[in-house]
């Protein structure tokens, strides 16, 4: 189970001092540089994990963590610490992470996509790179998007609504969390697929786009269901469609993106976990394994849904494919956006 790390300290301390003490005579048994391989081989992990969630307690991130670090624990045999450093807009803990010992004792539970956008748009401060700084575990859920209005957009459909923004001179305007945010690239994005002039209004957080949105002040809403679904289905935000490739089961009566006639246009909020660079193979296929187990747990998967996040699990490599991925997808929408750091 997730505990405290004062108590872990209490209680592990003597496991810790063995743990050392085993690989410094590993060391100097088998010479400089055998060690790390050999702890990582036969005892890995021989004290408590340190899970990094790089926002603050109670959103979707830190729940996905703290589901997911519980059962951590229990596949590896030893307590996932989770401790939220957040800032920066998550860049502070991934930047921790990214600078820690890679032995597999620190890692980051991470909004993938943000991270991505950040490394890109931010690359002069976030103090990481995606395919440098981080040695991915696994992709561990997806959180779709919703393409939202409010009471004042009298349109039925995503087509009615990309119709009524080509026919008003100076088009519509959208909210969105933040400038750089993934709901700001999404729309950004959107108006490029479906040739819309959309004017972006930047706000500090979903919770102020929503309420401007319900108000009139805003057109429409690229924002994830998490955040959403509770004014969707309370009558007071109606969704025109969902940017997943299959519709969402909360919300089976919403059509893709794809079925409302915009094809192509498939945007998820990606989270997963990750190791520092240069974390050794062995311990990297133990997390994975250990990953695939959790991941493959019903209860696992009903927390992560309760959450609004579509579940999956990714090897390794698909995982830095797919980070990859993101990485280019979201520099192309930046650099033809011209869009810049605040």
């Amino acid at each position: 189970m997730v505990v405290a790390a004062s108590r872990i300290r209490r209680i592990h301390a003597p496991n810790r001092r063995a743990a050392l003490a085993a690989a410094l005579l590993a060391s100097l048994a088998l010479g400089p540089g055998l060690a790390t391989p050999a702890l990582a081989d036969g005892a890995y992990p021989a004290r408590p994990i340190k899970l990094v969630v790089p926002y603050t307690p109670g959103g979707a991130t830190d729940v996905i963590g703290r589901v997911v670090g519980q059962r951590l624990s229990l596949a590896l045999g030893q307590p996932v610490v989770v401790e939220n450093r957040a800032g920066a807009a998550g860049n502070l803990g991934a930047a921790a992470v990214a600078k820690e010992r890679p032995d597999g004792y620190t890692l980051l539970l991470g909004a993938l996509t943000s991270h991505s956008i950040n490394s890109v748009l931010m690359a002069s401060t976030a103090g990481f790179t995606m395919d440098k700084s981080f040695a991915p575990i696994g992709v561990v859920g997806r959180v779709p998007l919703v393409v939202t209005v409010g009471p004042s957009v009298k349109s039925a459909s995503l087509g009615e609504f990309i119709a009524l923004a080509k026919s008003r001179p100076g088009g519509l305007n959208y909210g969105s969390s933040g400038n750089g945010s993934p709901q700001h690239l999404a729309a950004e994005l959107f108006k490029r697929q479906a040739g819309v002039p959309l004017t972006h209004v930047p706000y500090k957080g979903s919770t102020p786009a929503l309420n401007d949105l319900m108000g009139g002040q805003v057109d429409v809403v690229f924002d994830t269901l998490p955040a959403t679904q509770g004014f969707i289905k309370g009558g007071r935000l109606r969704a025109l469609a969902v940017t997943t490739a299959q519709r969402v089961p909360s919300i089976a009566d919403i059509p893709t993106t794809a079925e409302a006639g915009l094809s192509g246009f498939e945007v998820t909020s990606m989270f997963g976990l990750l190791a520092p660079a240069g974390t050794p193979a062995p311990i990297v296929a133990r997390l994975s394994g250990a990953l695939k187990e959790v991941m493959g747990q019903q209860e696992v998967k009903d927390a992560l849904v309760a959450q609004g996040a579509m579940p999956t699990f990714t090897t390794p490599a698909e995982a830095r494919a797919q980070i990859a991925e993101e990485v280019a997808r979201w520099s192309a929408v930046i650099r033809q956006a011209g869009i810049q750091p605040d």
